[in-house]
């Protein structure tokens, strides 16, 4: 790991990587089987409009028979509860999810919050996910 650090926020920053990557809950997330940054582009029909969505995702860990997906985040402080989370990160994850299913038929596709800030994984739940599809407004 090669971290250039000149100020004081980069090295508190350098600082809430390393603990990220250094908990356990979150070693499958930045081994072998992960990627990071991972560009994400597709279509998706809602509600008869097709929606282009293109992104990147933070991490990707495909496994045999799960996708999980997360995206890093840095607020202070960070939400503790799901429902104190911004429904634009909510969408964000459901959007890229979406595209996913397509991609990989019969495999279920997971999606989490990381916390860089406390460190924190918060997995979403597919019916928080699915809600947040639903309240999507195709332009």
């Amino acid at each position: 790991l090669n971290i250039k650090i000149t100020t004081r926020d980069d090295l508190k920053l350098a600082e809430q990587v390393l603990r990220v990557t250094a908990d356990p809950r979150f070693a499958a997330h930045c081994g072998p089987d992960s990627r990071a940054e991972v560009p994400i582009v597709g279509r998706l029909e809602i509600r008869g409009h097709m929606l282009r969505v293109a992104g990147q995702i933070d991490r990707l860990t495909v496994m045999p028979d799960t996708i999980f997906i997360a995206d890093f985040k840095t607020n202070r402080p960070a939400p503790r509860r799901i429902a104190d989370v911004p429904l634009a990160y909510v969408r964000q994850l459901a959007l890229y999810r979406a595209v996913l299913q397509k991609l990989y038929p019969g495999r279920a596709v997971r999606a989490a919050l990381i916390w860089t800030e406390v460190p924190d994984l918060m997995e979403l739940s597919a019916e928080a996910l699915d809600a947040a599809l639903t309240q999507i407004t195709p332009a």
